[in-house]
């Protein structure tokens, strides 16, 4: 019987390999008369030195040990100019670091553009989210959120006050030299928590009680491991090792004690206190009780990470320069007389202030890479051919990343001067300004369009709120003696979905 089943094995084999080729075929055809017809060229090329890529893959890990990976992406678009094409375990993929592609990639082609394997990458950590849908699961999510998100919730800047305070206290409480990244991961995750559900878990103050030791160690290590799945694209099944298997539950069992501790005991409490809580109003709209954690630890994620990131990165810059942070000092000290209060006004109108922080954001951007994959047969409007300016051709299917990190940092669109730290350079005629596009799509600290992080006021007011209780409570902030000063960007830097100091950020400061 078995025997006689084999030639009809063999035809059904021949038939399905014969229709593959033939509509693989097909499709590289149109794919073909699509790119001739928009005249399309190939983008410059990585070369590999071992078959599929193997090589370009174990310079990504190495890279990536050494705390060198966004120095690496630099010098490949520094190899081949802002676009490339490289082909990874067989499969052609794609990069970008210019302004006309990204506004293609976020804006005019967004329906071109899905997310590919990302939302399978990062699902074991991230659940059902906003940064993990598509379509009209995204869209409710956003409609969702946009409301929470409006600066009347915060301007009067009451929420990130006992935040902050908690902060200065343990600043005041230790000696000698203080690192202060991970004592602003845990005060944006008092912020976001207090912004989210109507009540902060105050780590700062008492981390053994809510968790947050375990949560903030499993949630890096979670991160850590979905930033490896990602460099294997669609091979990133082959990572999920029990390390990472038993970080994401971690994390999943502290957001379901928010969940719990918040829908039951601070639930009339935070509805009587007439103030909007995202909880409250998401919790109406689904009774999935996954689904909620979901959104909860993408919000956390983007609440915690981003703005903690911004925050060290911002007086990992300011001691390394003290003039900018004597500046920045002379016009907190005019702007904030006795007897003024702080408002999200006044700091948005601290114009130093915000060079420093839109600076800061130039070099160390919270979100360093992003990816996109073709939902169709599409193109780039520029970066291929001998003169690197016509279309190129991006077929269905394809990877294409875009490294904001390395955008910003080049010297056509910054000037000569573009690797250094110079928050003046926002009030000089830079060349970006001279084409609109450059202008508008040169800089994006919070990606742009539709999926533009709508958190971006509330992380550049708690990040300013922050720069100034700590400037006008500590009269000394200065880099260690011993303390090595490295050029920008040279330093080791840790890639996990954001990016931050592998050594800290430790100042010495009373």
């Amino acid at each position: 019987m078995t025997q006689a089943l084999l030639p009809l094995v063999g035809l059904i084999l021949i038939i399905w390999i014969s229709t593959r080729y033939i509509t693989r075929r097909r499709e590289r055809l149109a794919d073909e008369a699509f790119g001739r017809h928009h005249g399309c060229l190939p983008a410059p090329r990585l070369q590999n030195q071992r078959p599929f890529g193997v090589d370009r893959l174990e310079q990504i890990f190495r890279a990536d040990a050494e705390s060198r990976l966004m120095e690496l992406f630099l010098f490949h678009f520094r190899q081949t100019g802002s676009t490339l094409e490289q082909k990874f375990l067989g499969t052609k993929a794609y990069g970008t670091i210019e302004p006309a592609n990204m506004e293609a990639i976020l804006s005019t082609s967004f329906k071109d553009f899905g997310m590919g394997p990302r939302r399978d990458i990062t699902y074991p950590m991230f659940g059902d989210g906003i940064f993990t849908q598509e379509g009209a699961a995204w869209k409710q999510s956003r409609d969702m959120l946009r409301p929470q998100l409006q600066h009347k919730q915060y301007e009067n800047l009451e929420l990130f006050r006992p935040a902050v305070d908690d902060l200065i206290q343990i600043i005041q409480e230790s000696k000698g030299t203080v690192d202060l990244q991970p004592l602003f991961f845990r005060l944006t995750l008092d912020t976001t928590t207090a912004f989210l559900f109507g009540e902060s878990v105050r780590s700062l103050i008492t981390p053994e009680a809510v968790g947050e030791r375990t949560f903030a160690t499993s949630f890096n290590t979670a991160q850590q491991w979905v930033t490896k799945r990602f460099r294997l694209l669609d091979l990133y099944w082959f990572i999920n090792p029990p390390e990472f298997r038993q970080a994401c539950q971690d994390v999943h069992k502290f957001a379901d004690q928010i969940i719990d501790r918040n829908l039951s005991s601070n639930r009339t409490e935070s509805s009587d206190s007439g103030r909007y809580v995202f909880l409250d109003t998401v919790a109406k709209r689904t009774k999935d009780r996954t689904a909620l954690r979901g959104q909860i630890i993408n919000l956390l994620t983007a609440g915690r990470d981003t703005t903690a990131c911004l925050l060290s990165w911002t007086f990992f810059l300011l001691v390394r320069h003290p003039k900018v942070l004597e500046k920045l000092r002379a016009e907190i000290a005019s702007t904030c007389v006795p007897g003024s209060s702080l408002s999200r006004d006044v700091l948005r109108n601290m114009r130093y202030l915000q060079n420093v922080l839109r600076e800061t954001l130039r070099l160390y951007p919270s979100v360093p890479v992003n990816t996109r994959t073709t939902v169709r047969t599409t193109m780039l409007p520029t970066g291929g051919g001998p003169d690197r300016k016509s279309p190129v051709l991006i077929p269905k299917g394809s990877a294409v990343a875009f490294s904001v990190y390395s955008m910003h940092r080049r010297p056509d669109l910054y000037g000569m001067d573009a690797e250094l730290f110079r928050p003046e350079r926002w009030d000089e005629d830079m060349p970006l300004q001279h084409n609109p596009t450059n202008a508008k799509w040169g800089y994006l600290p919070f990606h742009g369009g539709p999926r533009i992080c709508l958190g971006m006021d509330f992380a550049l007011t708690e990040a300013a709120y922050t720069v100034v209780r700590l400037l006008q409570r500590f009269q000394t902030i200065k880099l260690p003696e011993g303390e090595v000063v490295e050029l920008v960007g040279v330093e080791k830097q840790t890639a996990t979905l954001v990016i931050s100091i592998t050594e800290g950020c430790k100042v010495d400061i009373e």
